[in-house]
């Protein structure tokens, strides 16, 4: 069997759900480009998208739910200056194309008017960083309602003490196009599963709750037997700790991060401000700062959309512009920011395949893919006993930033109490606060032992919602101020 390049079988896999059963092909989407750009613009596209979701969930030792849906649709956009016109469809057709087209190509006056030139077309560049397969499909129903009632099963045989087990299995097959007013026509199949694990543990009367899961752009077949047994582990191990912790001190003091998971602190207290829509209207405390030092020596800051399988990977952004490793802050210097096309254009730089929409009823925007700061050389077991007196977080909660002062609150999911370099006890409610850019300054050790998150991350923006991966070594950061409850 003779196969096709990534790019060429993304491109007809794509055609053949989203043009081909409609009664379109490329001459429909010019003729609609073609009358958007009847007026002068900046920018134009169509942004195609079909999706398959389906969903299963166990709780009391039953699966209680399953869900299945289909969507599909096409988004029209035109960019004049900084001003966008978007209308939205999910009746995909000639008439909805061409009466869509008409509508946003308004954002241009009239007086603009000029006469639209052809565009040559060119098929988009892209990864192979993910196979092109239908996750839902990789398992039969049964078999995805046995791996829950395995999670069930197996939480319940880890201790006594467990009353309670939740268990979801989510799977995506996302399929999406772009035509561009540059002749450009990009595409991408996009698999994504997940497994979540939830315990609730009781003991005279207190009860907590531990969770842990995963997952990324591949089949279920991911999720075996070893792995399954793992996040069950971590999500069991949570919530007993939790049992015995005790409340939090506060005030300021020494903070260790963990490795992995933490970094979403990375992501909310410092990637949201690099993203280039906040720099260009001067509203992220990092706006204006390219070149200077804005953390410590050794802290090195990466979007990386580049990575094989992981959740917040794209092969192309949804503008179709091929995904990128950039590197933000290195060594302590910033370098750059995370760009759509609108605002690379507005500010003078290229786009760095950071253009990302929820689905084909909203616009792009500057959004993180995986983000991490990479290792260092220290030993994560000499980190902690550095520690005198100080915290020790190995995994968080919810958090909240302000992306113009870059003060952030985050809350501690597991953590535990230290002193002269001794884990002493679990602790409960402790909140991290702090500014982000401050908080990069007070990194004083970074350690060897960088890991990204096990593929569980959804970021929020302007009420989008996108996957996402975040990573870090274990980091020590000297004056942070805890809240705690003592």
């Amino acid at each position: 069997m003779i196969s096709r390049e990534p790019t060429i079988e993304r491109l007809a896999t794509a055609k053949s759900l989203l043009l081909t059963p409609f009664g379109l092909d490329e001459s429909h989407l010019a003729r609609a480009l073609k009358e958007i750009k009847a007026h002068q613009v900046d920018e134009a596209d169509l942004y195609f998208q079909y999706t398959r979701s389906e969903g299963w969930s166990l709780e009391e030792g039953i699966v209680k739910t399953g869900s299945f849906s289909i969507d599909q649709g096409v988004g029209v956009r035109a960019v004049s200056g900084e001003k966008t016109a978007f209308a939205y469809s999910d009746d995909i057709s000639e008439a909805s194309l061409l009466d869509a087209a008409r509508t946003v190509r308004t954002i241009s006056s009239a007086a603009q008017a000029g006469r639209a030139r052809t565009a040559t077309k060119k098929i988009a560049g892209g990864r192979a960083l993910y196979p092109g397969l239908d996750p839902i499909a990789t398992l039969d129903s049964a078999t995805k309602v046995d791996l829950l009632g395995k999670v069930e099963r197996l939480a319940r045989a880890k201790d006594p003490r467990v009353a309670q087990v939740m268990a979801g299995l989510a799977s995506e097959y996302d399929v999406v196009m772009v035509a561009r007013a540059d002749g450009t026509l990009a595409a991408d199949v996009r698999p994504l599963v997940r497994l979540s694990v939830t315990v609730i543990a009781e003991q005279k009367g207190r009860r907590e709750i531990g969770s842990a899961g995963g997952g990324g752009r591949f089949g279920l077949a991911y999720f075996d037997d070893e792995r399954i047994e793992k996040y069950v582990n971590e999500a069991v191990h949570a919530a007993l700790t939790n049992l015995d912790a005790r409340p939090a001190p506060a005030g300021e003091m020494t903070v260790v991060l963990g490795p992995g998971w933490p970094g979403i602190l990375l992501h909310e207290a410092i990637g949201h401000g690099l993203e280039g829509d906040f720099n260009r209207k001067g509203s992220s405390a990092f706006s204006g700062r390219v070149g200077q030092r804005v953390a410590a020596k050794g802290v090195t800051v990466l979007d990386d959309g580049t990575i094989a399988d992981r959740r917040g990977s794209l092969n192309v952004d949804d503008e179709g512009n091929v995904s990128q490793r950039n590197v933000l802050i290195e060594d302590g210097i910033l370098k750059g920011y995370i760009q759509d096309a609108m605002n690379a254009r507005l500010m003078g730089v290229a786009p760095t395949g950071n253009g990302r929409r929820e689905s084909y009823a909203h616009i792009p925007m500057p959004r993180m893919t995986n983000t991490y700061m990479l290792g260092g050389d220290k030993d994560p077991q000499e980190i902690v006993k550095s520690i005198k007196k100080g915290l020790y977080a190995t995994n968080f909660g919810g958090g909240q930033v302000d992306i113009t002062s870059g003060k952030f609150v985050f809350s501690a999911s597991e953590a535990y109490w230290v002193e002269n370099g001794k884990i002493v006890y679990p602790v409960k409610g402790a909140t991290i606060v702090g500014s982000g850019p401050e908080c990069l300054k007070r990194v004083s050790m970074i350690g060897n032992d960088m890991k990204l998150d096990s593929g569980v991350g959804t970021c929020g923006k302007e009420g989008q919602s996108v996957p996402v991966g975040v990573g870090q070594p274990t980091l020590r950061i000297d004056g942070l101020t805890v809240g705690g409850t003592a």
